[in-house]
């Protein structure tokens, strides 16, 4: 007789982990909101404007990438090159994928803005793959654009359109978590001929092990509820860690000294109404009594990760404006470095 595995631990509808260690990512929410996780089969042609193919850029580890490229509207012969824009997901190191839609309509919409190229990077995902897994995922991306810049290997969409002198870094929630880890590891290596010209981490998951103010005052949305952040940071960080630990609580003492890591000028994105936003604000402070060109963002009204929730975009005024006026801010921020 064949025993049924048992699940131990289960997440909003995203997530169930088994007694044998396997997990079941099948959405299991409500059935309307269940098109945002599908993923987007790639395609080279362009639709409304944005072409996307999928790249494995290590073999070995079999590593791969999403590329988003925006049709181009100006003289082919013109030499403009594009920034590129390499982007980590969120989901809290657990779930999610550079090809779900709730990515797609985002990531799709900021390079016909910004007029850029976007690199999305298939993260490995805990707890199967604990941290630093996915940071190591991130850093190995931003060196693969370096070897693409030096002429290592060649992919011909960043080759002939990408500009390597403008590359920044970007990330939703515990992707914002990476941006910051991935910067501060591409500040302490020579990158030439690759430079970071920035770093845009959007509602980072920045917490501490004691709930903050604004963890136990502000409303709970789709995309972040304190059991979520409680139980996927419990799956993603290294077995007997806390939420003190320096990927979740770069501002903390466990954490190296901001005084003493190379950064890019960074934009960092916070909602006015977001769980989170009394520790991202601890990192912003953090940030600036260490002298690091640091610029804030505030969505007013928001919640975490708002611009995601392609439901409320499409159906609430007030979200949609907020959502254009933050890819509008991002657009001003890379035009300017």
């Amino acid at each position: 007789m064949v025993e049924e595995k048992k699940v131990v631990d289960e997440i909003s509808g995203w997530l169930r982990v088994f007694d044998d260690g396997s997990v079941d990512r099948t959405w299991t929410g409500p059935p309307e909101v269940k098109f945002m996780a599908e993923p987007v089969p790639p395609h080279d042609q362009f639709i409304d404007g944005v072409a996307t193919r999928d790249v494995t850029i290590d073999p070995g580890s079999n590593l791969r990438v999403r590329i988003y490229f925006p049709e181009e509207h100006q003289d082919p012969t013109s030499e403009t090159k594009l920034p590129i824009i390499l982007h980590f997901h969120g989901g809290g190191f657990c779930i999610s994928q550079p090809d779900w839609f709730m990515y797609y309509q985002v990531y799709t919409r900021l390079v016909k803005s910004v007029r850029a190229i976007v690199v999305s990077v298939y993260l490995r995902l805990a707890p199967e793959n604990k941290l630093p897994a996915a940071i190591d995922d991130g850093y190995a991306a931003l060196l693969w654009l370096k070897s693409l810049a030096k002429g290592g290997s060649n992919e011909p969409w960043l080759n002939t359109h990408g500009d390597f002198n403008r590359v920044f870094l970007i990330g939703d929630s515990s992707g914002a978590n990476i941006v910051h880890q991935v910067a501060a590891r591409g500040g302490s290596i020579d990158l030439n001929p690759l430079r970071l010209a920035g770093a845009i981490p959007i509602h980072p998951g920045f917490v501490r092990s004691q709930r903050s103010k604004s963890e136990l005052e502000q409303p709970e949305s789709p995309f972040l509820t304190l059991d979520m952040a409680d139980k996927f940071l419990a799956l993603a960080l290294p077995k007997g860690c806390t939420k003190d630990h320096p990927i979740t609580c770069p501002m903390g003492s466990a954490a190296p000294q901001m005084e003493g890591l190379n950064f890019p000028p960074m934009l960092l994105c916070v909602a006015e109404k977001d769980l989170l936003k009394d520790t991202e604000m601890e990192y912003y402070e953090a940030m600036k009594n260490a002298n690091k060109d640091v610029e804030l963002f505030i969505s007013p009204e928001m919640g975490h990760s708002f611009y995601l929730n392609k439901i409320a975009v499409d159906m609430d005024p007030v979200t949609g404006a907020k959502t254009s006026e933050l890819i509008q801010g991002i657009k001003e921020f890379i035009n300017k470095h």
